[in-house]
């Protein structure tokens, strides 16, 4: 992909990024994974490593669940910014809504910390000749939001327009924005700008 954005927010200084994941899935619900991906935060940190697992079911009439935990690692970063967090989401036909809690983290009093809340409600809406559309409006709520003075929590909005191409893979083309000022904690010169990147993804 041309950017990698977490959030809203990109995790490779606005450059592309190369990802990949490993999967295994039991026919009771059960999953459990791992996933990579390179980041640039601007320091020594140089690729992101994700270990997963939960239970995921539908219960009919379009109902379906996914809940589980997420450990976020940085192997090759010099300070201790590893963190995990506790999800879950509920949907029903192409409408969703779900929350992810940190419940461990190495930064403390500090952004990814426990006691951050992630909310977002999204919709998966296909359309014609295998194409379908992409909804997320979100919500971060971080622990340390105003205290001292910091100014943390923001909302994010996300589009995605993708092509599935059969043996050929997944194409999409993405539009991102992020409330974020330039003064705020996770700020930059461009941190509100609207995002636009385009990823190729395939699974074996």
């Amino acid at each position: 992909m041309s950017n990698y954005l977490f959030r809203g927010v990109t995790q490779t200084d606005d450059s592309a990024a190369i990802q990949g994941g490993l999967d295994f899935e039991h026919e009771s619900g059960f999953y459990a994974g791992t996933w990579a991906s390179n980041v640039d935060f601007g320091d020594d940190t140089g690729y992101e490593l994700d270990l997963y697992l939960g239970f995921a079911s539908e219960l009919g009439n379009g109902i379906g669940y996914d809940v589980g935990y997420l450990y976020y690692a940085y192997p090759d970063s010099s300070d201790s910014i590893d963190f995990g967090e506790i999800y879950g989401e509920v949907s029903f036909n192409m409408f969703k809504a779900g929350l992810a809690y940190t419940v461990n983290s190495d930064n403390d009093d500090d952004l990814f910390d426990t006691g951050d809340i992630y909310y977002y409600i999204g919709a998966d809406i296909p359309l014609p000749e295998d194409f379908a559309l992409g909804l997320t409006l979100g919500y971060y709520d971080f622990d340390i939001d105003g205290k001292d003075g910091v100014s943390a929590s923001y909302g994010h909005f996300a589009a995605s327009l993708v092509k599935d191409a059969a043996t050929y893979g997944e194409f999409s083309f993405n539009l991102e924005y992020a409330d974020i000022g330039e003064t705020d904690a996770l700020g930059s010169s461009n941190s509100d700008d609207l995002k636009v990147w385009v990823g190729w993804s395939k699974t074996f």
